[in-house]
């Protein structure tokens, strides 16, 4: 992907909490700045959707509920089963929202490459520990 450059004065605090950040998450200052960017205009425009920070590193969840990818494969699961509403599947089988089941649905419509990443590792990870290769 192409690259522009951005010339911004930042309060002197902000940018020393930054370059902290950087070295912790081993990541170029640029990198991480563009990250959360990035991650706040999702925000802007999935109200509703936050990343989160883990030992796979950060994903998109959905507020107050667990992560779009599992939401996803979820969705998945009820349509492979036959559900002709995977929506309300999944929201009578688990103590989501409809609201949110959509919200998921929307961010992965959008993001598609980054979710079915998540949950092909999930599904990859199963079959692993399944088989007892974890």
């Amino acid at each position: 992907m192409p690259t522009g450059s951005l010339s911004a004065r930042l309060d002197a605090t902000l940018l020393e909490r930054l370059r902290r950040a950087s070295i912790r998450e081993q990541l170029s200052l640029s990198q991480l700045v563009e990250r959360f960017l990035e991650e706040a205009m999702r925000v802007e425009e999935w109200p509703g959707i936050v990343f989160r920070s883990g030992p796979v590193g950060r994903r998109a969840g959905v507020v107050g509920g667990p992560d779009v990818w599992e939401i996803a494969r979820d969705l998945d699961a009820a349509a492979a089963a036959g559900s002709a509403d995977p929506i309300g599947t999944v929201v009578a089988s688990t103590d989501l929202s409809e609201d949110q089941v959509r919200l998921a649905a929307g961010y992965r419509a959008d993001y598609p490459d980054e979710i079915e990443a998540r949950v092909a590792a999930d599904a990859a990870l199963t079959a692993r520990l399944r088989v007892g290769v974890a």
